[in-house]
């Protein structure tokens, strides 16, 4: 009976580990796809900000935010 309650022990601990790992390994899954998706965002980003500094280069001197002349007054 001693050998048998042993490996029902072994048995359960062996499926409680299997369970963990399916559960994490789907958790990797997970956060792989998270981590990919975000990866792609930044490209993207960062083309859009290259995009928008070579605009910035490319307009006249005197012509870049900020520098515009106030309003007239009333």
């Amino acid at each position: 009976a001693h050998m048998t309650d042993l490996y029902d022990h072994l048995a359960n601990d062996m499926i409680e580990v299997q369970t963990r790992l399916a559960f994490q390994e789907d958790t990797i899954n997970q956060l792989n796809d998270v981590v990919t998706r975000q990866q792609s965002q930044l490209d993207r980003l960062a083309q859009a900000v290259a995009f928008l500094k070579r605009q910035l280069q490319e307009l006249p001197s005197g012509e870049g935010p900020g520098e515009e002349p106030p309003p007239p007054h009333y």
